[in-house]
């Protein structure tokens, strides 16, 4: 079980989604935070349909006023923030070009959304979190622990985030803040426009994939309320592959 407010931003889609509905169930008040206002209020009517409490809040992470405002709203709608889920991310179809190709504006927007947005949400959120303890989990890909090839700006911001994890396990985890960074592999969601549901993926994946298949948003959402809960009272630190085996195989 979960208490307090748990923030998940990317919350209107994929593994944000997955993650505030698993949360609601498991009793904590939930924060969905999406620059899609449509997609948030759905994940809302979502997991208060389903008897949780959870309310909306239309966001661009990557900006630091809009963040700030934000996290003041959530403490104040739902009270202390005792876990955070920075499950917002892009694909940005330029970055996916060969490096030398990729230009510096390209690099800089991934890097504004799933670096700069990840870190400006967790600093904000962390005053709340100190304040009696709390989880972090952070989402990158195995993009940052292993050679992908394409996207720079990608690789790069996902290799940070798992990076910036680590540090904030180690400045707060006195203060009884644990920090944890799952690294999933394929996973079939709206933002990955489904690259993983076709035929050819999924016999690829029986291929490639020890366990057989790509990730649903659910395979990572549930590991993800695993770090947040007392279960994971003693990890903090840690890079999580969630890829069903991809990177041992």
């Amino acid at each position: 079980m979960l208490s307090g407010t748990v923030l998940v931003t990317g919350g209107g889609s994929g593994i944000g989604r997955a993650t505030a509905e698993r949360a609601g169930r498991e009793g904590a008040s939930v924060a969905i935070v999406d620059r899609a206002a449509d997609n948030a209020a759905e994940t809302a009517r979502l997991v208060t349909a389903a008897g949780g409490r959870a309310l909306a809040y239309p966001c661009d992470v990557g900006d630091d006023a809009a963040v700030a405002d934000t996290v003041q709203r959530i403490g104040r709608d739902l009270g202390r923030v005792t876990g955070v889920v920075t499950a917002a991310g892009i694909f940005h179809g330029p970055d996916l070009q060969p490096a030398h190709q990729v230009t510096v504006d390209d690099f800089v927007h991934v890097l504004r959304v799933n670096l700069v947005g990840t870190f400006a949400v967790i600093k904000h959120a962390l005053p709340m979190l100190i304040d009696g303890g709390g989880a972090i989990v952070t989402i990158a890909s195995t993009a940052a622990i292993r050679g992908h090839g394409y996207g720079a700006g990608y690789t790069a911001s996902k290799g940070g985030v798992d990076a910036l994890t680590r540090l904030l396990a180690v400045q707060y985890g006195a203060s009884d803040v644990r920090a944890n960074c799952i690294c999933p592999g394929g996973v079939d969601t709206p933002m990955t426009g489904g690259t993983f549901a076709t035929d050819e993926a999924i016999a690829r994946a029986k291929q490639r994939v020890p366990i057989g298949r790509y990730a649903q948003a659910r395979d990572i959402g549930d590991v993800a309320i695993f770090l947040l809960s007392d279960d994971a009272r003693y990890l903090t630190g840690q890079t999580v592959p969630v890829e069903g085996g991809a990177t041992i195989a």
